[in-house]
């Protein structure tokens, strides 16, 4: 494998910005230190007035393979991963057939050796009967166990209260959640139905998934959670409400029950709907401004401890549907750091918290081996970003297989220019060298 060698540029890691250089050797961070120019290596990048951030971690995307590659496929979606500065991936397992089986969870990861751009692991599906199958995960070698507690694309519904505590009883893994009170939405829906026939405007989908389904299917995980001393993670929080669910004070090594926000929760709220359509139709719903503010507030504040994606494509034949039968999810990968930089211009959040949210936190949550910051020794995923570099999202420039973007006419203030996975330059400035695949994350658990 090429030795790599940054000079000039700004790093950002573990909670300064400090100008070094960075040597890589045999994929992994060899020196990181002041003027290592003295040194020779296969490449050499001068990132002078850039800044570079440990890869991001993403915890929560839906790539569609196996059974809806028509919509995306692991090569596709990890390219624009790549291209976005997110280095490795944990996918969710309503693909088709459903990952719900330690051998069906093999298979995805086969494929992944022989087709991502970038590492990966996957999540055991629950179900309302497969307790066995989640006590045969190798701890090590899977990032979790995904429980959907509430419908949603692929529907994976967890609804028997007696294998949610089973569930919660008896696995040691990390349990991440969908959750939504499914009573809730039904009834909503019907009474939207009955007003508007088949053709509710997408504009009500929060008043259909709204912020009472959220919150009382998140609180009821949490008090399982709290019940049974599980380790829990609670995916894509949408509400102002349910940040009070999670602990701001104790340090993130310390708690059992953590929290994830999502790139579309931060940036959208129910006014672009009017415009944006069902091309922010997400579960859970993009919801009100006051909501949007009060999930960064929680990120910001630590009872939020990761960002996330939710990268989730579908075609824009599907997505053009009427609300009632045009799926909810959309790409997000490829722009969810550019947004939080533009976010970053804005004085939202400040670049060292983008770095402990959507890298160093995720991997001392799901205990990544040797991942998620910039130190000797460790694994070499990073990405390079030049603040100051505008650029409009188009149709063409989209990576994505689905071909489209929420964020299509936006023009971002920042772009990343170069992204390193596991000691491999995988993407320069608009070109990928593909010569290496990802590798498969491991967990250094107990």
């Amino acid at each position: 494998m090429k030795s790599i060698l940054i000079t000039g540029a700004n790093i950002v890691n573990e909670g300064k910005i400090t100008p070094l250089d960075i040597l890589i050797k045999d994929g992994l961070f060899y020196n990181i230190g002041n003027d290592l120019s003295e040194f020779d290596a296969d490449i050499k990048i001068d990132g002078t007035g850039k800044y570079i951030f440990p890869g991001l971690i993403d915890d929560q995307v839906h790539f569609r393979e196996p059974g809806l590659t028509h919509k995306a496929d692991i090569y596709t979606e990890s390219k624009s991963a790549v291209a976005g500065g997110i280095t490795s991936y944990m996918e969710m397992p309503n693909t088709v057939p459903q990952a719900t089986t330690i051998e069906l969870l093999e298979d995805k990861y086969k494929i992944a050796s022989e087709k991502s751009l970038a590492n990966y692991s996957f999540y055991l599906g629950a179900t309302n009967d497969n307790i066995e199958e989640i006590l045969k995960v190798d701890p090590e070698n899977v990032c979790g166990i995904k429980v959907f507690q509430g419908s949603s694309t692929g529907n994976m519904l967890v609804d028997n209260q007696e294998s949610l505590k089973l569930i919660f009883s008896e696995c040691k893994l990390l349990i991440a959640t969908h959750s939504e009170n499914d009573d809730i939405i039904k009834e909503n829906l019907e009474k939207y139905k009955a007003e508007f026939g088949d053709d509710i405007p997408s504009s009500y989908h929060p008043k259909i998934r709204t912020a009472e389904a959220c919150y009382d299917a998140s609180k009821r995980v949490v008090d399982l959670a709290r019940q049974h001393g599980s380790k829990l993670h609670v995916l894509h929080i949408s509400t102002a409400r349910e940040v009070e669910l999670f602990d701001e004070n104790l340090p993130l090594e310390e708690k059992r029950i953590t929290a994830e926000a999502c790139v579309h929760h931060l940036w959208f709220s129910d006014e672009d709907y009017e415009e944006k359509g069902n091309f922010i139709k997400w579960n859970p719903a993009i919801k009100s401004a006051e909501d949007r503010e009060g999930v960064l507030e929680g990120v910001l504040k630590g009872n939020i401890d990761v960002i996330a994606t939710d990268h989730a494509p579908h075609t824009l034949d599907e997505k053009s549907e009427k609300y009632l039968k045009a799926p909810s999810g959309g790409p997000l990968a490829q722009h969810s750091l550019v947004a939080l930089l533009d976010m970053y211009h804005d004085r939202k959040i400040r670049l060292e918290e983008i770095a402990q949210k959507t890298s160093h936190n995720v991997a001392i949550l799901f205990e990544i081996d040797k991942r998620g910051f910039i130190r000797p020794g460790y694994h070499a995923d990073l990405v390079m970003v030049d603040l100051d570099s505008d650029w409009e999202v188009t149709k063409e420039n989209v990576l994505s297989k689905c071909g489209w973007s929420p964020f299509e006419g936006h023009t971002f203030k920042s772009k990343v220019t170069h992204t390193i996975v596991s000691g491999h330059l995988a993407y320069e400035k608009g070109t990928f060298n593909e010569d290496k695949k990802g590798e498969r994350l491991k967990f250094s658990r107990k």
